[in-house]
């Protein structure tokens, strides 16, 4: 494999230096120029602004358009290069936008939220309003950062996935390096809600398993994204059936006025996209793209690969005004992955074991469609309704076999799907430019099929042969309005309803915002949450004495949390933000077992399986706490450079049926995080951006269940050693990255050249350990030290 991607960077380098060898004509052309298009909102009730003003900061001479009914906005002859612009409008505070990075052929793109200052008929102007620091939910109060796309293009070692990119941000963990889970303040990664478009979205990765949210390479494309918010904690209201995180993701609009095309290759796969408007005389626009694996596409030439990982991908939105009628939104999103590990491939001292190997064979799939309606009923009202499908399906196949019984045999399988259709709505209410109140309810139906087994002791061991259906019901309200001049209250309450077993939750919410000046802001935030159980522990099997079955889990509680947080922001200025927060969550009701008194299943979530093998017959008894402190430092991107440095110290213990507090799964107390970068701009007509940007990582090892070796030679079975549960912890876990760039800007065109070098201390970064039963041999296996990443990419 090494080899292999060092054959791909080459072909990527000669590509790429081809391109610009083959564009010397530029150099007599005048600066070039494109455009940058946007939205303009307001803030609290996300109606469109028409006749917003948007200038670009420093033209000469001035540079400026206006927005139209629908809020939108095209400001055309932009130099390439950086830009910021000027947005105002009568009666809302006027902001200074984040730099935009112009590039020729792709237009860049921008949403503007503009906050009702209660001056009618003056304008004041807040430096910095959007995205520094700022979010796009403005009822979250604490535990929340916004990102932008071009973060997720301009980290080290994001691999352009959003998920990679937040393992910066303080409070978040990953779990080992061939995944992207994100494990938030100690908390299982099961309890991550991804969504998009607010949409709540299975797990959107391919090679996904079930009870599980992260995986080894996304579904999503961050083509098609735009800015979002990310929440770590004391969510609003809006936000339920989660514990311990939010991915509140945005696909932006397609271009309505002209059409744009992109073309990519490297390590994510063979990409292609394009967006534009229906028709010269339309309106509506549509975005999409596919992608496919690189090392699939190279198979089918003959080139012979051990491990061939397959997958590919299709994202899309449509938008369609209605006049008077509001807006009509099509999204989708699919994927495919399929893969096979099989040691009988290989050489016999490559097998998993000396005497004997694995043969495995998985894949997934995963379905997105939803319909958006929003319109605004009348000024300061307006209302959003969705109806949308989700899909997945995941199947696996594991097969052994020896030096002796070469003939591989079946030793696990499985294959679970599930279907959710889904309907909710919600209505936004401005009172003032100083309170308003949001309300809505969902109805999801579920159908599932769940069906596993696996090789115990000579006999096939069934955990799940289940077609069932279920029903989830949920409401919420929360009002934010202003105490007095400098503090804002927001309140409000969250319910849902589980009628297959009647688990209820009625789950107040608050939050402060005190801006005790113009730098200096203090933050609070509290609340009640919960959240079901992944679907599959619902329905698994056990087998009574007399030999019939039942579902011992399928009266399992909500698993629940309380949470608070304090935070404190300052900013010096309009580019650097300092913050400190601390919290502390109280988790109750979590599934434990008395068979094993150690177990739980909050330490489940972040491996290629859910364990189903310890979780049947539990109880909602358990209890576990997350507490500590995080520190940020960040400069946003400005004059070509930017850094963020995060720090967090925390504990996470659980308690199990024993009653005995112990370390959590993903308790690895401190983790540091740096990453920074600094664009040169080339040539005098700046032609091109050369880019180059560090990551480096420290965090403490994650503990674990160590094996009983005694036990499982005696047994031929692997045996954990279940009172020793995460006594033990792997060493500190290391990485750096480095991220090389270059950008050149053509006519029409822009061509991209990305190199993202990752060095992981493979002598203690383990991501798997495995014992021989036979023998007792733990074996360790690490992730690759140094794993290059190539990708190149055109727009035009």
């Amino acid at each position: 494999m090494p080899v292999l991607v060092y054959r791909y960077s080459a072909f990527f380098l000669f590509c790429f230096f081809f391109g610009l060898l083959t564009a010397d004509e530029v150099c007599a052309q005048p600066i070039l120029r494109s455009s940058v298009k946007g939205i303009v909102l307001d803030a609290q009730t996300m109606e469109p602004l028409t006749g917003a003003s948007i200038q670009l900061v420093g033209a000469n001479p001035p540079l400026a358009c206006s927005s139209d009914e629908t809020g939108r906005f095209r400001l055309k002859g932009v130099p390439i290069g950086s830009a910021e612009l000027k947005v105002s409008f009568i009666g809302y505070a006027t902001l200074i936008s984040d730099p935009l990075v112009i590039s020729s052929g792709k237009e860049a793109d921008i949403t503007v939220y503009l906050k009702q200052t209660g001056i009618n008929g003056k304008e004041v102007e807040v430096k910095g309003e959007y995205r520094k620091g700022e979010t796009l939910n403005r009822m979250a109060s604490v535990s929340i950062r916004p990102f932008s796309v071009d973060e997720t293009f301009r980290f080290p070692g994001t691999y352009n996935d959003p998920a990679r990119m937040a393992q910066n941000f303080a409070g978040v963990t990953s779990g080992i390096d061939n995944r992207n889970d994100i494990i938030v303040r100690g908390n299982s990664p099961a309890g991550l809600q991804w969504r998009i478009d607010d949409m709540e979205i299975p797990n959107p990765n391919h090679f996904a398993a079930v009870g599980t949210t992260g995986g080894p390479v996304t579904v999503l494309n961050d083509n098609l994204l735009t800015n979002s918010d990310f929440l770590t904690g004391s969510f609003p209201a809006q936000y339920g059936n989660t514990t311990a995180g939010v991915f509140d993701l945005r696909m932006k609009t397609g271009n309505s006025s002209r059409h744009e095309f992109w073309f990519g290759a490297g390590w994510n796969g063979l990409e292609f996209g394009s967006e534009g408007p229906f028709s010269e005389k339309s309106s509506a626009s549509y975005i999409f793209s596919y992608r496919i694996s690189m090392l699939q596409l190279l198979s089918y030439t003959g080139i012979k690969m051990d491990v061939v990982p397959q997958y590919q991908d299709l994202s899309f939105k449509l938008t369609i005004p209605l006049k008077r009628a509001g807006i009509l939104n099509i999204t989708g999103m699919g994927g495919l992955s399929y893969i096979q590990l099989f040691d009988s491939r290989k050489d016999q001292q490559d097998w998993m074991f000396p005497d004997y190997g694995e043969n495995l064979a998985n894949g997934s799939n995963l379905g997105v469609l939803g319909l958006t309606h929003q319109a605004t009923l009348k000024p300061g009202l307006r209302m959003k309704t969705m109806l949308y499908a989700v899909g997945s399906l995941v199947y696996t196949q594991i097969d052994t076999f020896s030096n002796v019984a070469r003939t591989p045999s079946p030793w696990a399988g499985e294959r679970s799907s599930e279907v959710k259709l889904a309907f909710s709505s919600r209505i936004y209410k401005k009172f003032s430019a100083v309170s308003s109140l949001e309300s809505g309810f969902s109805y999801d139906h579920f159908f599932m099929h769940f069906a596993d087994s696996m090789m115990y002791k000579s006999n096939f061991e069934v955990h799940t042969g289940t077609k069932e259906q279920m029903d989830f019901l949920r409401a919420y309200t929360q009002w934010s309005s202003s105490l007095f001049a400098p503090v804002e209250l927001k309140a409000g309450i969250y319910g849902s309803w589980l009628p297959m077993n009647n688990s209820w939750a009625v789950e107040p919410r608050i939050g402060l915002d005190w801006k005790v000046s113009d730098m200096h802001t203090l933050n609070f935030g509290a609340g009640m949450y919960s959240q079901m159980p992944p679907h599959v522990v619902y329905f698994q099997i056990d087998r009574l004495p007399a030999g019939s079955l039942t579902q011992p889990n399928r009266n399992l509680d909500f698993i629940r949390s309380l949470q608070s947080a304090l935070s404190y922001d300052f900013k010096p200025s309009g580019i650097l933000h300092l913050k400190t927060e601390i919290y502390y969550q109280y988790l109750y009701d979590l599934p434990v077992k008395s068979s094993i008194p150690q177990y739980s299943l909050i330490n489940e979530g972040h491996d290629f399986f859910l364990n189903r093998q310890y979780s049947d017959s539990l109880i909602s008894k358990g209890t576990g706490s997350n507490y500590g402190i995080e520190f940020t430092f960040e400069r946003y991107y400005n004059k070509q450079y930017y850094f963020l440095f995060t720090a967090s110290v925390y504990n996470s213990t659980y308690t199990a049926y024993d009653n005995v507090r112990r370390n959590s799964a993903f308790g690895v107390n401190y983790v540091l995080n740096a990453v920074g970068g600094y664009d040169f701009v080339v040539g005098k007509r700046k032609w091109g951006i050369l880019s180059l940007g560090l990551r480096a990582t420290y965090a403490g090892g994650n503990p674990y269940v160590p094996f009983d070796v005694a036990a499982t030679v005696a047994s031929g079975e692997t045996m954990m050693d279940w009172p020793a549960s995460f006594s033990v912890r792997y060493p500190d876990y290391k990485r750096a990255s480095l991220r090389f760039g270059l950008k050149r800007n053509l006519p029409g065109y822009n061509i991209e050249f990305i190199m993202d070098m990752q060095y992981r201390t493979n002598y203690t970064n383990v991501y798997l350990q495995r014992i021989d039963p036979k023998t007792g041999e733990i074996r360790d296996f690490f992730a690759m030290g140094f794993f290059p990443m190539v990708t190149w990419r055109i727009q035009f």
